[in-house]
């Protein structure tokens, strides 16, 4: 049996009832969320996992697997008491928060898809995603991945939130290019997993930056048309992290989200 990797775990917004739980970007960490945490209503509890081999997180030698993520962030919040939840992923948490879904249906209350897609990489996306992660476990250097934080904002951010650029250029180089490698090559190694969407009977809110050019608005249809009950939100002005180019925008958004699971437990 595979030893599981505890993930560190970060309370970002106190509340109480069923909290949120927010999954970040590769390659990032909790502290991308931190600013659309800060943005939920007073009485919403928001935590944040640190993925297996990014942040605080080790990746405990485990295969690169999203579903082991996915059992890894499960025994994580299981052991800090969380029963259930309403689960976000920005980016690859996306991939994390579907791979959740499919293997613990009855924890996911309600699923927010951001910035993200249901599908699996295209060969050449794959073969580039494993190109990358051979480059940084050879020369055990951050290098090849340094360039992603002016690809990952959109045009508008890049132009009127400079402050950002800085900001996540100081969190990549905080990375562990082992860690790294080993998340692209998780990535690279997800199926597809749009049929989890179809199956899902809880509300499903999907929010894409205008400007997102890695996962564009059709990606996000695709996940829209697929799922049961799915609601869209296009943030104006953003990329493809649009809760840190556009907090506000995002956390209500996920508010409302929230509001659809309680909703729907009365």
């Amino acid at each position: 049996m595979t030893s599981l990797p505890t993930l560190a775990l970060h309370e970002l917004h106190d509340g109480g009832g069923v909290p949120i739980v927010l999954i970040h970007a590769f390659p990032l960490d909790h502290r991308v969320w931190i600013p659309a945490a800060e943005a939920l209503p007073a009485n919403l509890r928001a935590v944040a996992v640190d993925l297996p081999g990014q942040g605080y997180s080790e990746s405990g030698g485990i295969a690169a697997s999203m579903d082991l993520v996915a059992d890894a962030v499960y025994h994580t919040l299981q052991n800090a008491g969380i029963a259930n939840a309403v689960v976000v992923g920005l980016s690859m948490g996306g991939y994390a928060a579907l791979a959740l879904t499919d293997r613990h249906p009855g924890f996911v209350s309600g699923l927010g898809l951001v910035d993200t897609k249901s599908t699996a990489d295209a060969p050449q996306a794959r073969s580039n995603r494993l190109r990358i992660a051979r480059e940084m476990e050879m020369g055990q250097s951050l290098q090849p991945v340094l360039a992603l934080p002016s690809q990952l904002l959109g045009e508008t951010s890049l132009r009127v939130r400079r402050q950002l650029l800085p900001t996540l250029d100081a969190w990549v180089h905080s990375q562990a290019p082992r860690g790294l490698a080993w998340a692209l090559r998780t990535m690279a190694n997800r199926p597809d997993r749009t049929a989890v969407l179809e199956r899902f009977a809880g509300p499903v809110a999907v929010v894409v930056g205008a400007e997102d050019a890695v996962t564009p608005l059709t990606d996000a249809e695709h996940m829209v048309q697929a799922a049961k009950d799915a609601a869209l939100t296009v943030v104006p002005g953003a990329g493809h992290l649009s809760p840190l180019e556009d907090p506000r925008t995002v956390a209500a958004a996920l508010a409302l989200l929230h509001r659809r699971v309680v909703r729907g437990r009365r």
